[in-house]
């Protein structure tokens, strides 16, 4: 695992470890089961804050990306497994709503590409 923190880069550094651990992750650079280092040890290794790093480790963790196994350590999770099964529910959900407002399925659909395509900026 090779992470670069850029001090002059403006992206906060604990945003630096997220995205590219996440990055990582999901390119398969980290495979699943991938054993990261503690966060003592990687904030050491890069010259940060504990708090820094356990900061990214949360927010990884919130999204699925890796998973703490208590006393094991902190481990590369499944690829995107909790962040689609958070999606699949925000979805069903949202289907669930617009049938019950009266919305036409096209009408919902519509909607959904347009804030994807604002989300993402295309």
């Amino acid at each position: 695992m090779t992470l670069k923190i850029r001090i002059h880069d403006g992206a906060p550094p604990y945003e630096q470890v997220r995205a590219q651990i996440s990055e990582q992750a999901r390119s398969g650079a980290l495979p699943v089961g991938y054993r990261l280092p503690t966060v003592r040890g990687l904030a050491e290794s890069l010259g940060l804050a504990a708090n820094t790093v356990a900061k990214a480790y949360r927010a990884l963790e919130a999204d699925g990306v890796i998973e703490t196994r208590g006393r094991n350590g902190t481990f590369v999770a499944a690829a995107g497994s909790a962040a689609e099964r958070e999606v699949a529910s925000d979805a069903e959900g949202f289907a669930v709503r617009a049938r019950r407002l009266g919305v036409s399925e096209e009408a919902a659909l519509a909607a959904v590409r347009d804030a994807l395509r604002a989300a993402y900026g295309g």
